[in-house]
């Protein structure tokens, strides 16, 4: 007759239960390019695709110092210690943000489109683009509830972000009766020049 169905154990239903009560983790997306990513092994130390859990009071330390850096660059051009995030937290706030800070005296560190000479610092938006050198980050934030954990993932970009990223923000401008591009990048300007 009818087939009957016995209790269900407590191991499968404390599984249910964790599954609900389990914190979500804020994470930092990296989407990285060089030009020269594909020949030199600049990223063979930094596994991509994977998050990585971090605790929040770590300072995650970027650059060619495989002794203090947590994520390594296989480069000469870049810095012992290039930059370096930290997790924080706004006065009367709930939600986690992410600093940057400058830690090479040999290059700059723009964020979208301001520059941080060394030791300056910046509280990274949801989503912005990070240069030094030939390197080019997309970082984009997903909130998390977790105050303990935060998380780091990296994405392998094959072509330049920072072309897309200016193709983005172009907008046609009326100069003599003709439209013509512009960009809102910054450009060099001889110091004659006003």
């Amino acid at each position: 007759m009818g087939s009957q169905v016995g209790p269900i154990p407590v191991h499968v239903m404390a599984g249910f239960e964790d599954d609900d009560t389990e914190e979500t983790v804020t994470c930092l997306r990296m989407t990285l390019y060089h030009p020269a990513q594909m020949q030199g092994g600049i990223f063979q130390s930094i596994r991509f695709y994977n998050r990585e859990k971090l605790p929040s009071g770590e300072v995650v330390k970027f650059g060619r110092n495989t002794s203090i850096c947590r994520y390594i660059f296989q480069d000469k051009q870049v810095s012992r210690v290039q930059f370096a995030l930290q997790l924080f937290k706004d006065f009367n706030s709930s939600v986690l943000s992410f600093e940057i800070k400058n830690m090479s005296k040999k290059a700059s560190l723009i964020v979208d489109n301001q520059e941080l000479g060394y030791l300056n610092k910046a509280k990274l938006p949801y989503r912005c683009m990070v240069r030094f050198g030939d390197y080019q980050f997309l970082m984009e934030k997903e909130d998390g509830e977790s105050l303990d954990f935060f998380e780091t993932q990296f994405i392998l970009s094959p072509r330049p972000l920072l072309q897309e990223n200016i193709l983005a923000v172009m907008s046609p401008v009326p100069e003599n009766g003709h439209f013509t591009t512009r960009s809102t990048s910054p450009t060099e300007m001889d110091e004659n020049e006003s």
